[in-house]
């Protein structure tokens, strides 16, 4: 079984929050990085996340809907509502994620957080 890789879009981009997963053992990007511009857009953030082979995390539910159904290819689209989680809830549902799953899991699919918790 193969991990998935994380990166968390600018909505997500919580510096915290990657290196909490990285503590527990993640592979976790996040925007900005040497690969993603601050001031990328959705868009962006989503098909880079792709040619790096990573999940993308990201509180913008309605926007990547709408690119998922344009990229179905993408590497996988993880959601959540930003008002519901706190730091810990959200680093212990995406670790729950990233460790019972795998990447070939999430080739092409959107998935909730609320399904980890």
């Amino acid at each position: 079984m193969v991990k998935p890789r994380l990166h968390l879009d600018a909505d997500a981009s919580v510096k915290a929050l990657a290196n909490a997963l990285r503590e527990h053992g993640h592979d976790v990007t996040r925007t900005p990085n040497d690969w993603m511009p601050a001031d990328a857009i959705d868009r962006e953030q989503l098909l880079g996340a792709t040619a790096q082979g990573r999940v993308i995390f990201t509180f913008n539910v309605r926007d990547f809907i709408a690119l998922a159904k344009k990229h179905p290819k993408h590497s996988g689209i993880l959601l959540a509502t930003q008002s519901r989680w706190s730091l810990d809830e959200l680093t212990a549902a995406l670790d729950r994620a990233l460790s019972e799953t795998d990447e070939k899991d999430w080739c092409g699919q959107v998935r909730w957080l609320n399904d980890f918790r």
